[in-house]
């Protein structure tokens, strides 16, 4: 049976201009363009949003949910990340922020900045217990990355530490804390998170790390921005009297590229930020050139979360307003990040990860056939066709690569003469054989052309 993965990235056909953009930056070559329109190879997409990024047109979209579907849940609790507040420069409270939130329709807030803080003790404690088997362990926080192993670097899935990443953490905790308190159904819950990027959004609808996912669905960090800002005059910071389980600025650094290794306090560490960067130091890992080290973190967006696709403010001016709250915070809270810590974790119940992590699956990008035999001839078909292949990779064809393109043929989507060098020659073949085809002609009678030449008219002096 095929499997079906559900993705946040589409493609918006009536925007796409067949431009190729999308083909060459997509960073698991999961792009084609056929007919004159981008199509995305289900079994490759990671929804990192390279995409989104890089298309002119705006083709590329997050699929993602409405505040319409708010009305669907008695009670409704919002789960703001870091990202969300690094859109607003320092002067802007948080209480202002939750105000915000409060007005366009939630019921409760939890601040996942919190859940990082327990998430990085489970870190801290796992990388500790299992410092002897001298393997680097990686990150789980950003699904891109996870779909990216998922895809590319299968051998590297027993490396993923197994903890629960932080939004699914806290939703996991308030959806229960909530039921109880208000002896209401999990079903009339519902648990939004904000998210900056669309594999944050497709992970909630097809989770490739958690058992049972308790978010409900997700609102892009720049519409729930936009939103706030329209209400900005009427957001006193002084006005917001509700509890929020908040967290320290520890949590709030897992926002950024580096906050989380902070924040778990680990120091034989490195953090990895861009899918280019990820890529290639992955790859050095699955190669076990890097071995002494304990931990990875890995994000798929340029500065981390700050700079995802689905953001509004500059990544730049995200990570300094980030920053600057950070270093805010940190001016009120206790001198060490362990005492920092023990004041905030006071959550009783908070799920342990165990419970909840399932181990990633591999996610082969190319399956040919589920015949052994029939996709064994199609790779001997495949090499064939790239011995007849220029090896550009200039992507003209709508294929990233020429390798990509033999793949494509053997499958039957699409034909070798998509590629313009082939194309060419074949023109250049058929231009040659109709001028020869032209020089072997019969003359007939009246003017003809031969090679190109006019037959000379007949002298009208001449008597017959």
């Amino acid at each position: 049976m095929k499997e079906t993965y559900f993705h946040s990235v589409q493609i918006t056909q009536a925007a796409c201009r067949g431009c190729t953009f999308c083909v060459k930056h997509c960073p698991t070559e999961a792009i084609r363009v056929r007919n004159g329109k981008a199509l995305i190879l289900p079994n490759r997409c990671i929804d990192c949003g390279t995409c989104i990024r890089n298309c002119p047109f705006r083709a590329p979209q997050a699929k993602t949910d409405q505040l319409s579907r708010l009305k669907d849940f008695r009670y409704n609790i919002v789960l703001p990340p870091p990202s969300l507040y690094s859109q607003f420069n320092e002067n802007i409270h948080r209480e202002s922020i939750w105000q915000g939130l409060m007005q366009l329709g939630f019921d409760e807030i939890f601040d996942v900045a919190l859940a990082s803080d327990y998430i990085a003790v489970e870190i801290e404690k796992f990388i500790h217990e299992h410092a002897g088997e001298h393997k680097t362990y990686i990150s789980c926080a950003c699904p891109a990355v996870l779909r990216l192993i998922q895809v590319k670097f299968p051998e590297l899935i027993p490396l993923i530490i197994p903890v629960l990443p932080p939004a699914e953490a806290a939703a996991i905790y308030i959806k229960n804390k909530i039921a109880r308190e208000k002896h209401l159904p999990k079903e009339q819950i519902g648990v939004w998170f904000i998210a900056p990027c669309p594999s944050k959004g497709a992970n909630i609808h097809q989770p490739v790390d958690v058992v049972h996912p308790e978010i409900t669905g997700a609102f892009t960090v720049s519409a729930i921005y936009s939103l706030i800002m329209k209400n900005k005059k009427n957001l006193p910071a002084e006005k917001f009297t509700r509890p929020v389980s908040k967290g320290s600025s520890y949590g709030m650094g897992w926002g950024v590229y580096g906050g989380e290794l902070k924040s778990a306090g680990l120091t034989n560490a490195i953090a990895v930020h861009g899918l280019a960067e990820v890529r290639d130091v992955l790859e050095q890992l699955s190669l076990n050139k890097m071995p002494g080290l304990d931990y990875v973190e890995c994000s798929a967006c340029q500065s981390g979360c700050v700079g995802g696709p689905l953001v509004s403010e500059n990544r730049f001016v995200a990570e300094t307003n980030l920053k600057r709250r950070i270093h805010n915070m940190r001016l009120r809270e206790p001198s060490t990040r362990a005492a920092t810590l023990k004041a905030v974790l006071t959550c009783e119940g908070f799920p342990h990860s165990a419970e909840y992590v399932k181990p990633l699956q591999p996610r082969p990008m190319m399956s040919l056939d589920a015949d052994i035999n029939v996709a064994m001839q199609k790779v001997e078909r495949m090499e064939e066709i790239l011995q007849g292949l220029p090896g550009l990779d200039c992507g003209v064809c709508g294929a990233p690569s020429c390798m990509c393109l033999a793949e494509d043929i053997v499958q039957g989507r699409a034909h070798e003469m998509d590629c313009i060098f082939k194309l060419r020659a074949q023109v250049k073949k058929l231009a040659y054989g109709m001028a020869e085809l032209s020089r072997q002609l019969p003359l007939t009678g009246g003017n003809t052309m031969d090679d190109g030449l006019v037959a000379p008219a007949e002298d009208k002096n001449h008597e017959t």
